[in-house]
């Protein structure tokens, strides 16, 4: 064991992780992972490498997530689309996610723990995960044929950054607190005000 640092053995596949240093990390397979996480307490998403375990957010992430999965199922009620939040993982270019809310529209069976065909997702970001929100996870929900539209909900501000597809293109909008989220893949209109309703944001500083 080098440098006192952390081993994981997922069925026959190991990877070391030393501390102060770029994990040097062997990947496992979707099947490995979930096969894994399955008898694992604590959420894992999967990189296309490895685990990555979830953590706890913030008073204004629980209200902008609730805010947006109670706005979104009243719209979509009696139609085909459900939405859920990020009690379910999804299949995405070879990773597994929990994305903070999604829509889909194809009939999954009882019991399923991973949706495979996602048409809207949902992200709230954070500085923590602005990165991975805006670059890994971007990467994956576009070279996925059934997403049509990624939504990255600001958390500090009232604000979304929107990718839509069109095409063979992958196109972003920027929409501030005052706009309406048109998402005709699933037939909803959502104002911004209403994901944002009830939190109290810092007062802008003012001008030098």
């Amino acid at each position: 064991m080098q440098d006192g640092g952390p081993w994981w053995r997922v069925t026959g596949v190991s990877w070391y992780c030393p501390r102060m240093s770029v994990a040097r990390r062997v990947s496992m397979t979707v099947e490995e992972f979930l096969d894994w996480e399955n008898r694992q307490e604590l959420k894992y998403e999967f990189d296309g490498f490895a685990p990555v375990a979830m953590t706890g957010g913030t008073l204004e992430h629980a209200l902008i997530q609730a805010s947006l999965i109670m706005a979104l199922g009243v719209r979509l009620r009696g139609g085909p689309c459900r939405v859920v939040g990020s009690e379910l993982k999804i299949s995405v270019a070879g990773s597994i996610r929990y994305p903070d809310a999604f829509v889909y529209c194809t009939a999954l069976p009882r019991g399923s723990l991973v949706a495979t065909e996602p048409v809207v997702i949902f992200e709230i970001s954070s500085p923590s995960t602005a990165a991975i929100d805006h670059v890994e996870k971007n990467q994956e929900y576009r070279d996925t044929p059934s997403v049509q539209r990624y939504v990255m909900l600001e958390q500090a501000r009232p604000g979304a950054n929107v990718y839509t597809r069109s095409g063979d293109d992958w196109v972003g909008h920027l929409f501030d607190g005052d706009a309406v989220l048109s998402m005709p893949e699933i037939g909803v209109e959502l104002p911004l005000s209403e994901v944002y309703e009830g939190i109290t944001f810092p007062d802008a500083e003012p001008a030098a």
